[in-house]
C-alpha cells in the first residue's frame, strides 16, 4: 500500500496521516484522477486502525472535493487539486447588491486555498431543502441564509452542527448554530429613534411591508416605535397607485417600492424631504445620489462578510449581531 503511510508516535492523528499521505501521493503522481483508493477495510487491516479513523480521513478529503464515493464500490480521486483546504457551501436567498457586498467582502477576507460554491433558494422551501440535501457530505462548511422560511431547522438537522453558520437572519429554532445576523426589530427601532427629531415634522409614518421576503422583526420594531412615541402610523402591503399625502413619511424595505414612491411624488409635484419623506432600508451607492440623497437604515454588509470569513477561519461558535446605522440624507 504505497499511497498511504502511517507512523506510530508521530504526534499527528492517524486520520490526518491518511489525508496527508493521499495528498502527497496525488502530488507525486502516484494517484491520478479517477484512480481508486485502497478500501476502508484494507487500510484498517494494513495499519490496525478502526473504521471510524479511516472514514474520518476519507470523509475530510471528500468534503474538500478531492475524492468521491461510489456506494458499494469504494472511493476514487475526483480532483488532483490538493491545495484546497476548505470547500464552502454558501446558500443565499437571492442575488442583489447587498448580498453582493457580503459575498465580495467574504471572498476578500477568507484567504487563499478556499473554494466557495454559491447557491440561491429564491425563498422557495423546496429548493432550499433540495440544495441542502444535495450538498450533504460534500463541504467542510455550510453557510446558510434561511431568511423567513419556516421549518428550516428540520432541513438542517442532518448537517453537522459544527460545520453550519447561519447568515443574516436567525431564530430560536436555530440557536444551536453559530451566526452572524441582523436584529431587524432592534435596528429599525433604534434607527427611527435616532432620527426622531426629524420625524416629528411628519403627520404619519407608513411602512410598506409586503411580508413575503421582509423579516417580521422589521414590522414589530416599527409598530413598537410608533406606539411608544405616539406617532400615527400605517402598514401597507404595497404602494401601487396610492396618492401621497402632505406629511407622509414612507419607510421602504423594497427598492421597487422606493422607485414607485419617487415616481408618484414627481407626478404630484411633491418635494422630497419637505412635503413628504422617505427612509429606505439597506444602503447602496445609488442612494447617496438618487433624489439628492435617500436616508437609509442599513446593516454594514461589508463588515458582515468580514466577520463571516473570520468565523469560518477561526471555527467560531458565537452568535454575533451585526451593527446597523441610520444614515441621514435629504429625503428626511
Amino acid at each position: 500500500m504505497n499511497v498511504i503511510s502511517i507512523q506510530n508516535n508521530l504526534g499527528l492523528p492517524k486520520y490526518k496521516q491518511i489525508i496527508l499521505s493521499i495528498e502527497k501521493s496525488i502530488e507525486e503522481g502516484k494517484l491520478l484522477k479517477g484512480d481508486r483508493l485502497p478500501s476502508v477495510n484494507k487500510v484498517c487491516l494494513a495499519f490496525s486502525l478502526s473504521r471510524d479513523t479511516v472514514l474520518l480521513g476519507y470523509d475530510e478529503l471528500k468534503k474538500r472535493g478531492i475524492i468521491y464515493a461510489i456506494p458499494g464500490k469504494g472511493y476514487y480521486v475526483k480532483s488532483v487539486e490538493t491545495t484546497i483546504k476548505q470547500k464552502i457551501f454558501l446558500l443565499f436567498d437571492e442575488l442583489n447588491s447587498f448580498k453582493e457586498d457580503i459575498y465580495n467582502s467574504f471572498l476578500q477576507h477568507i484567504g487563499k486555498n478556499v473554494q466557495v460554491d454559491i447557491f440561491f433558494h429564491h425563498f422557495n422551501a423546496q429548493v432550499f431543502q433540495k440544495l441542502i440535501s444535495d450538498s450533504y457530505g460534500n463541504y467542510t462548511k455550510y453557510i446558510i441564509m434561511p431568511t423567513n422560511l419556516s421549518d428550516v431547522a428540520s432541513f438542517l438537522k442532518n448537517l453537522p452542527v459544527g460545520e453550519v453558520i447561519i447568515l443574516d437572519q436567525t431564530n430560536q429554532d436555530l440557536k444551536l448554530y453559530p451566526a452572524i445576523y441582523q436584529n431587524h426589530q432592534k435596528d429599525i427601532f433604534e434607527g427611527l429613534t435616532k432620527g426622531k427629531a426629524k420625524l416629528n415634522k411628519y403627520q404619519k409614518l407608513i411602512l410598506i411591508f409586503p411580508g413575503f421576503r421582509e423579516p417580521l422583526g422589521m414590522k414589530i420594531g416599527f409598530e413598537a416605535f410608533c406606539t411608544e412615541n405616539d406617532f400615527e402610523y400605517e402598514i401597507i402591503t404595497e404602494f401601487a397607485e396610492r396618492e401621497i399625502t402632505f406629511g407622509d413619511l414612507f419607510i421602504i424595505p423594497n427598492d421597487r417600492d422606493l422607485v414607485h414612491v419617487i415616481e408618484k411624488a414627481r407626478s404630484q409635484n411633491l418635494k422630497l424631504g419637505a412635503d413628504f419623506g422617505i427612509i429606505s432600508y439597506n444602503e447602496t451607492p445609488l442612494k447617496k445620489i438618487v433624489a439628492n440623497g435617500i436616508t437609509t437604515i442599513s446593516t454594514h454588509f461589508e463588515t458582515m462578510g468580514k466577520i463571516l470569513a473570520s468565523m469560518v477561519l477561526k471555527g467560531s461558535k458565537e452568535q454575533i449581531e451585526n451593527k446597523s446605522s441610520l444614515i441621514i440624507r435629504n429625503s428626511l
